[in-house]
Order: C-alpha cells, then sequence, then structure tokens
C-alpha cells in the first residue's frame, strides 16, 4: 500500500469494520470523506537558488503535480501545483530588481489575504527558505521582515523559516558525505546561523520563530544525494498546520524510505510524524461521534485495529 491511499483504506476499513454501529459508522465515515477531500495550502517562496524545487520534489510525491497559474495577470509570477491534498503556491523572493521586488510582494501580500469558501485565509503554511550557503541574506529577511510578517494576521504559527544547503554552507567543508551528515564545526555554524536568523527577525518585528536547517539532496549526474533533517522539516511543517488537516499530507508525501533516513538525532521526527498524523486522524474520524476507547486510546497508546490496518503501510515509511 501507499501513502495515496491512506484515507481511502481508512474509510474502507471502518466501512466493514463490525463492530461499530452503523450510526457511528456514518459519522466517522463523513468526517473522513470530508478529511479526504481537505487541501492543504502552502506557498513556498525564497530567493532563487535557494533550492525550493529541490525541497518539493524531497518532500512530496511531485511527479504527480498539476501545473497551473493563476488568471489573474497580476498573479503570473506565482506558480501554482496541485497534488492530491497539498496545493504549493510557488513564489519568487526578492533580490531580482527594484520593479521585480515590488511585483513579487505585491503578488505575495494578495495571496496572504485571499480567502477559502469559508471564508478562512487560504493560505495555511507560508514556508520561507533560506540559502544555508549564502552569506548575504538581506533580501530575505527583507522579504520575511516587511512582506510576510505585516501581512500574516493574527496567527503567526502560519510561517516556518527553513534554512536548506545546510551541506554547503561552508563550502562543502566539515561535512561527512558518507554518514550524511554535519561535522561538530558545521553544526556549530548552523546553529550560528539559525540563532542568528532567529534574533534579526525578533529584532526586526517582535515575533519569535523557530528556523531548521536542513538539505534537500540533488542529483549529482546519475547519483542522488539524499537530503538530511528531511524528516525534522515535515515534523516541523506539521506543527505549523493546523492540527485537523495534518493528516492530508499523508496523501502526498515521498514514499521512498531513504530521503527520512538521515536527521540530526536530537529528536524523534519519525515518530512526532506518526503522531501527527494519528492523532489528526483520530480526531476527524471522531468529531461528533461517540466512538469511545475501544478504538481511541490516549495519544501514544496502541490505536485501535481500524486506523491499525490502514496505517500499516504508511508507517513503514517512517519506521
Amino acid at each position: 500500500m501507499t501513502s495515496t491511499h491512506f484515507t481511502q483504506d481508512l474509510i474502507n476499513s471502518f466501512r466493514d469494520d463490525p463492530s461499530l454501529d452503523e450510526q457511528t459508522k456514518a459519522v466517522v465515515m463523513r468526517n473522513l470523506a470530508r478529511l479526504k477531500e481537505t487541501k492543504v495550502n502552502i506557498l513556498v517562496t525564497g530567493a532563487t537558488g535557494c533550492g525550493k524545487s529541490s525541497t518539493i520534489n524531497a518532500l512530496f510525491n511531485s511527479d504527480k503535480a498539476k501545473v497551473g497559474q493563476g488568471v489573474d495577470p497580476e498573479t503570473m509570477d506565482i506558480t501554482k501545483y496541485e497534488l492530491d491534498n497539498i496545493v504549493l503556491f510557488d513564489s519568487p523572493g526578492l533580490g531580482d530588481g527594484k520593479e521585480a521586488d515590488q511585483r513579487h510582494a505585491k503578488n505575495i501580500i494578495s495571496k496572504l489575504y485571499e480567502k477559502d469558501a469559508s471564508g478562512e485565509p487560504l493560505i495555511d503554511l507560508v514556508l520561507v527558505l533560506l540559502d544555508g550557503s549564502s552569506r548575504d541574506l538581506g533580501t530575505s529577511f527583507e522579504l520575511i521582515n516587511s512582506v510576510i510578517i505585516p501581512n500574516l494576521g493574527e496567527d503567526q504559527n502560519r510561517l516556518l523559516i527553513a534554512i536548506n544547503q545546510a551541506d554547503v554552507a561552508m563550502k562543502g567543508r566539515y561535512w561527512d558525505a558518507e554518514r550524511m551528515q554535519p561535522q561538530p564545526e558545521l553544526i556549530k555554524f548552523l546553529d550560528d546561523k539559525v540563532e542568528s536568523t532567529r534574533r534579526r527577525i525578533k529584532e526586526a518585528t517582535g515575533v519569535d520563530v523557530e528556523p531548521i536547517y536542513y538539505s534537500a539532496g540533488y542529483k549529482d549526474g546519475d547519483q542522488q544525494q539524499q537530503p538530511y533533517n528531511l524528516s525534522k522539516l515535515l515534523a516541523f511543517i506539521l506543527r505549523h498546520t493546523k492540527k485537523e488537516k495534518r493528516a492530508v499530507f499523508a496523501q502526498d508525501i515521498n514514499n521512498d524510505q531513504k530521503v527520512w533516513k538521515h536527521d540530526d538525532g536530537l529528536h524523534d521526527y519519525r515518530a512526532e510524524i506518526r503522531k501527527s498524523f494519528l492523532e489528526s486522524v483520530a480526531d476527524g474520524a471522531m468529531a461528533g461521534a461517540a466512538i469511545g476507547a475501544q478504538l481511541f486510546g490516549p495519544v501514544g497508546a496502541k490505536i485501535g485495529g481500524v486506523i491499525g490496518a490502514a496505517w500499516g503501510g504508511l508507517k513503514s515509511f517512517f519506521s
């Protein structure tokens, strides 16, 4: 089973489970059907060369993406990629010249104020990527401090800042390519960059952010360089996404186990991802239904067989 079938397998499992009464089953099925149709809209932005495409390709089954652009000529700089449940809006950052920067800023602000059918902000998450190999991040801070944060509204949790290309942050020095991880000298450099980013944004805007660093990986000839801290990036993306929507990522995540393998070891990010998915599914399925503890025990405890049957295939990606 692949992640693409996760939500449908959940629906099938609940439909066929004999332990549920028909009223509860109907509520659960309705809730899961709604979950299946739920979209998460992510605005991805950053300066040219920060690795937006490689990040999208590493995180998601992006080869299935339908690519289109807005019909409004004023927003043609923002490219829209539609997966099963994830919708990505890829916007240029600043740094393309004064006229282009003004256009990009206007388009980003317009997208941040766009509403969905229920009147809520369309964009669930703004993912700003910084180039870890660049010493000049002034235009990126201008984008964050002057364009994005002032137009986020009350929900500042919609912003996640991630520093890509950790492997070349010191021109490739102190990167252990065989073990796919930074050596102590590089770790200190990256930690300092994270702290500097956090401090500069706090001083400029008063907003607390928690940047992370990672490497999306890249293709060098025929050899694929695997990502580093991609599981951390996904875990943080889920943290910054509303709980009721987190489960829908399961439809579109990259099902290549290798891309999730290497991380900083400071936390069990893959366990956090599993927990985020399961909590989201459990909350969504139980909404308005008196299912009881026979199916959903406390968080962290064994989930009942109904979810477990559908979860088996996806769980292996993060085991």
